[in-house]
């Protein structure tokens, strides 16, 4: 850990808890990077996570945290933000916590273009509650729920977070970790709801269930599968079809919520109505 990031940790949380080969330390290794090359006040980061593996992160972070309920982090973030615009409010969670029981916070957050950062670990299952499948296990992927092979098909969180109306998306690997800094800097840059999906290894909980878990070769499975967005616009359907598609794969900016929102107040007052006495 480079020096200028000591002062973002809480080292008498440490060491962290999570499994032995677990990629979180990477994904969270990124964000704290580019916490510190956006340069803004640490007195005005707040940073908010659900439950699961990845939402332990909050623990260590020396900033104002909130680690809260299953599946509502981003609810809470949206009070945070609405209370005090003026802050930077990043989101940890992970796949099921954000798109199971947090989808429909996750989509309304998008639909409204709130000015968060929801940065998703997604390794792919349940890792924290004994590897139970999630909305992102891979088709024919194993878990304890699925024995035999998920035959659910999983979602695309990019797909979704666009469709809803997201106005930045990105998408690295815990390998492609200098990618995924550059990405958390532009989401957190971006004035608007920004997603950042982080694909990282989860070795205990997926990986022994799936052929695949040495930590070092879940790694080379994500250098190996994953593509650029510049490469695959050269790539047919059959070729992606077992890729990962990476990098800054949507930007769009639109008007923000907490504006609009302090807009129609200054509105409502102009026309006489009140907003309480």
């Amino acid at each position: 850990m480079l020096a200028e990031l000591e002062p973002f940790l809480r080292s008498s949380k440490l060491p962290h808890l999570w499994c032995p080969g677990c990629g979180n330390g990477i994904v969270l290794g990124s964000l704290l990077r580019a916490i510190n090359r956006v340069e803004r006040d640490p007195n005005q980061i707040v940073i908010v996570s659900g439950i699961g593996c990845s939402s332990r992160a909050t623990a260590y972070l020396n900033f104002d945290t909130l680690h809260t309920t299953h599946g509502r982090a981003i609810a809470f973030a949206t009070g945070i933000k609405l209370a005090n615009p003026n802050l930077t409010v990043i989101v940890i969670t992970g796949d099921g916590d954000c798109t199971a029981i947090g989808g429909n916070h996750l989509i309304h957050a998008a639909r409204r273009n709130l000015d968060l950062t929801v940065l998703v670990f997604n390794n792919n299952i349940y890792g924290m509650t004994g590897g139970q499948y999630s909305p992102t296990t891979p088709t024919e992927g194993r878990a304890t729920t699925a024995p035999y092979g998920n035959i659910e098909r999983p979602f695309d969180l990019i797909e979704l977070a666009k469709a809803a109306g997201a106005t930045y998306l990105g998408r690295a690997t815990a390998y492609h970790n200098k990618l995924l800094t550059r990405l958390l800097v532009n989401a957190i840059i971006n004035k608007g709801f920004s997603l950042v999906e982080a694909i990282t290894h989860c070795p205990v909980g997926f990986g022994k269930r799936n052929g695949i878990a040495v930590p070092a070769d879940m790694l080379k499975w994500q250098r190996d599968h994953a593509v650029t967005v510049q490469a695959a616009a050269q790539m047919t359907q059959e070729e992606l079809a077992d890729k990962v598609i990476i990098g800054e794969l949507y930007s769009n900016p639109e008007p923000e919520y907490t504006e609009q929102y302090s807009q129609l107040v200054a509105r409502a007052q102009n026309l006489g109505g009140g907003m309480g006495s």
